[in-house]
C-alpha cells in the first residue's frame, strides 16, 4: 500500500484528500484511536471518518513538541481533530493550529465524562452551560475555515432529555454550529464511573431521531451502542451519520465492509491478511523512527477475531511485541499463525 509510505511530520499541504462526508465515523476514545490505529485503519477503509484521541488545549499550547498531540500519517484523511477545553480564546487558538496541521475538521468534545477533565470544565459537564460552548463555538469557527462540529450526551444528572437538549441544540446551533454527533445515552457525573457511563445509563435512540426530525436544517449523528453495519443502516433511515466506537476497535474486520456497504466503493482490503500486509510498510517505517511494535501491534488484536488461529495470532503478539528489539520478524511469525482462507493447516 504506497500511501503508508507518506508520513506528516509538521504541517500539511496536500489538497488531494477525499470529500468529507460524515456518513459513518469511528468515534474518539483516548489510548485507543491512535495515530497507529487511524493508520490501521485504512487499511480496511478509505471513507470513514476517523477522529483522533480528545486532546486539550493545555496540550497543545504547552506541552512539547507539538507532533506529539497532533502528528498524523497523510493516510489517516479524511481526519479530525477533537478538542478538550471551554476557555473560548484556547479552544480558537487551536483550532487555527489545527487546520495549520491540515485536519479535516476540528470537534468539540462536550461528552466526556471522567471526573479528571470535569474538574477542568471538559466534556460532559459543559451540557450544564450552553451559554460557555456557544461563545467557543462562535470563536473557532470566527478562527478557521474548516468544520467545527460538536459531540455531546442528550444530557447529564437529572437534566431533562428534551427540553434541555432542545435548549443546548439550539443555542450551540445559534452560534454557528452546524454539525452534531450525539450519544445517545446521559452522563451521569455523580454517581457514575467514566466505564459505568459507557453501559449503566440506557440508550434512547429515540430522542436522537426526534432531535433530527426536530431540526432538519442541522446535521444530526448517532453514537452509542451500535455493533453492526446493519444497525447502522438502519440508524441512517432517521439520521445523518453513525459514529461507531468500541466495536470499530475490539472488532477492527468491522470497517472492512463499511465502504461497500455505506459509501457503494470497493473495499482496499480482499481479507484480514491483506490489511496486515498492507500496513507492514508503515510498521516499518515507524520502527525506524523508534517507535515500539507493541505499540503498533497492540491495534491489530482483533483483526483474527473469530478466526482459525486468531487466539495464537494474539498471544503471540501480546507475548513478544512488548519485548525490547521486537521488529517485523515477530510481526510475520504472528501472521504466519494464522491460515489464510484457502489453507486450514495452521488451524488449532
Amino acid at each position: 500500500m504506497s500511501d503508508m509510505a507518506t508520513a506528516t511530520t509538521g504541517m500539511n499541504t496536500d489538497t488531494t484528500r477525499p470529500a468529507l462526508d460524515r456518513t459513518f465515523s469511528v468515534a474518539p476514545m483516548m489510548d485507543w484511536t491512535t495515530r497507529d490505529y487511524r493508520a490501521f485503519a485504512r487499511t480496511l477503509t478509505r471513507r470513514t471518518l476517523l477522529y483522533t484521541e480528545m486532546v486539550t488545549t493545555g496540550a497543545i499550547l504547552h506541552g512539547s513538541p507539538r507532533e506529539r498531540f497532533l502528528g498524523y500519517d497523510d493516510v489517516e484523511h479524511p481526519l479530525a481533530l477533537q478538542l478538550g477545553g471551554s476557555d473560548a480564546g484556547a479552544l480558537a487558538e487551536c483550532a487555527a493550529i489545527a487546520e495549520a496541521w491540515g485536519y479535516d475538521e476540528v470537534n468539540l468534545n462536550v461528552g466526556c465524562p471522567s471526573d479528571r477533565v470535569q474538574n477542568n470544565l471538559i466534556g460532559a459537564c459543559l451540557m450544564a452551560h450552553p451559554e460557555k460552548v456557544a461563545a467557543a463555538v462562535a470563536a473557532m469557527r470566527e478562527a478557521v475555515s474548516i468544520p467545527v462540529t460538536v459531540k455531546c450526551r442528550i444530557g447529564i444528572d437529572d437534566q431533562d432529555e428534551d427540553a434541555d437538549l432542545a435548549h443546548f441544540i439550539e443555542r450551540v446551533a445559534d452560534a454557528g454550529c452546524e454539525v452534531f454527533t450525539v450519544h445517545a445515552r446521559k452522563a451521569w457525573l455523580e454517581g457514575l464511573s467514566p466505564k459505568e457511563n459507557r453501559d449503566v445509563p440506557p440508550l434512547n435512540y429515540g430522542r436522537v431521531h426526534r432531535l433530527k426530525q426536530q431540526r432538519p436544517d442541522l446535521h444530526i449523528g448517532i453514537n452509542g451502542g451500535i455493533k453492526t453495519l446493519d444497525e447502522c443502516q438502519a440508524q441512517l433511515e432517521h439520521v445523518d451519520s453513525v459514529m461507531v466506537g468500541r466495536e470499530a476497535y475490539q472488532n477492527p474486520w468491522l470497517l472492512a465492509d463499511v465502504d461497500r456497504r455505506l459509501y457503494g466503493k470497493d473495499a482496499p482490503a480482499a481479507d484480514r491478511h491483506a490489511a496486515a500486509e498492507a500496513f507492514r510498510p508503515y510498521i516499518a517505517r515507524r520502527l525506524e523512527q523508534g517507535a515500539k511494535l507493541n505499540h503498533m501491534t497492540r491495534h491489530l488484536l482483533g483483526l483474527f477475531q473469530g478466526c482459525p488461529g486468531g487466539r495464537k495470532f494474539r498471544r503471540h503478539l501480546s507475548e513478544h511485541a512488548h519485548r525490547e528489539g521486537a521488529g517485523m520478524a515477530v510481526f510475520d511469525d504472528a501472521l504466519g499463525l494464522v491460515p489464510r482462507p484457502q489453507d486450514t493447516s495452521l488451524a488449532g
